[in-house]
């Protein structure tokens, strides 16, 4: 325990040294304020520290759910292949509105060109 009252002799130097900086900063701009480099009074406070004693819960824990049950090889392979499948389904559909909106698109531009008429000379 010798190692505690160590850290706290520590903590106390530390603490006090933090406060003679503080405070000589805050002297300085006062007009009576001694000399910078002046020696300066430092308490060390020592302190104790309370052992506290936890004591675990009463309350007991609640049960582990059960693992999960493994899954068939013939069950994850009937699933993937069903995923696969909705996966190539919605690329197929969005495939096929690209060509639509590609489509539609060219034929908007070849109607604005032929609506437009031939280019005026100079």
């Amino acid at each position: 325990m010798k190692w505690i009252k160590e850290r706290d002799a520590l903590i106390a130097q530390t603490l006090a040294f933090v406060q003679s900086v503080t405070g000589r900063k805050d002297d300085a701009l006062q007009p009576d304020a001694p000399a910078v480099g002046s020696p300066v009074a430092v308490e060390i406070v020592a302190t104790e520290a309370a052992a506290v004693e936890v004591e675990p819960p009463q309350v007991p824990l609640p049960p582990r759910p059960a693992p999960l049950a493994a899954r068939a090889s013939g069950d994850f392979r009937t699933e993937m292949q069903a995923r696969l499948a909705s996966f190539r389904k919605h690329q197929e559909r969005f495939e096929r509105e690209r060509e639509e909106y590609c489509t539609a698109t060219l034929t908007r531009l070849r109607a604005a060109i032929r609506d437009a008429g031939p280019p005026a000379k100079k």
